[in-house]
């Protein structure tokens, strides 16, 4: 399986215009689909594309013509709102196109957001679903709380508003979750037992790393984990191990060790052999 590598748009103001003051950092399409051009054996390119941009469904046609299949969003960041109609253009030619968003929902921590936590409600997703669009939502919106839009006044979980979201028979087919960051400490406990304990949702989950935060001493408690009744003390000691040599294989190791500890059920194999570019995008 090769790695994804993923641009990173600047934000647009509502006239199409580049907001450089809400961009923290911004990633070009051209330059991951040049790097990932040198060992194709070994990377994917993950586009990024504001749908604000004049120029946003050009730019879509263009990397899908280089064989891209794959879009991040991070609304937070990025000022995207995911229901906003003025996009509807640009996700039905994203289905056309065959075009998979993945895009962050729930919280944003590691990078600015200007106030914008709203923009990340697992809800607004419903615009490009209902739009036949494929969403993968990135870290199964495991951290923080946003207005519950289907109960006006109400305050929920973003975990549950995505739970939601994956229990409607509408959304099956089409939305599924990754797994990335489900291990970190400030997202503990409930997201992480619950997903062990649902094997209907094992077939709309994907494996993602998150990476570099695994690299991050700080955010992964391993000992926790131990405390949960996740993984046994001996897991930990080698886990700990597999660490200090490769953060990365550390991510993917814990978590097919990983054990609901009311039955020991681990999450399957063919969970994490799926890749996105294999889900139905039409």
């Amino acid at each position: 399986m090769r790695l994804h590598l993923l641009a990173m748009d600047q934000a647009y103001r509502a006239d199409g215009t580049p907001d450089a003051a809400r961009t923290e950092f911004h990633v070009p399409n051209a330059y991951v689909f040049a790097a990932a051009a040198q060992p194709p054996d070994l990377f994917v390119p993950v586009m990024s594309i504001h749908p604000a941009r004049k120029d946003a469904i050009q730019e879509l046609e263009a990397c899908a013509a280089r064989g891209g299949r794959l879009l991040k969003w991070l609304p937070n960041a990025q000022a995207i709102d995911p229901a906003d109609p003025r996009f509807d253009a640009f996700y039905r030619r994203m289905r056309e196109l065959g075009v998979v968003l993945l895009t962050h929902a729930g919280e944003e921590k590691a990078v600015a957001v200007k106030d914008a936590q709203a923009l990340g409600n697992p809800l607004k997703l419903r615009r490009p679903l209902d739009l036949d669009v494929t969403v993968i939502v990135a870290h199964c919106a495991s951290l923080g709380k946003n207005a519950d839009l289907d109960h006006p006044g109400k305050v929920a979980r973003n975990f549950d508003l995505f739970l939601r979201l994956m229990e409607d028979p509408n959304y099956r087919g089409r939305l599924f979750g990754d797994l990335s960051a489900i291990t970190q400490i400030n997202r503990l406990p409930a997201p992480l037992q619950t997903l062990l304990a649902r094997p209907d949702f094992d077939g709309r989950l994907l494996n993602g790393s998150d990476y570099p935060l695994p690299g991050v001493d700080l955010v992964i408690w391993t000992r926790r984990l131990v405390e949960l009744r996740l993984i046994s003390a001996a897991e930990r000691k080698a886990l700990n191990e597999v660490w200090k040599h490769n953060p990365l294989l550390f991510d993917f190791v814990l978590k097919r060790t990983l054990k609901d500890p009311g039955t020991g059920r681990r999450w399957p194999a063919e969970l994490f052999q799926r890749s996105p570019e294999s889900l139905p995008a039409q």
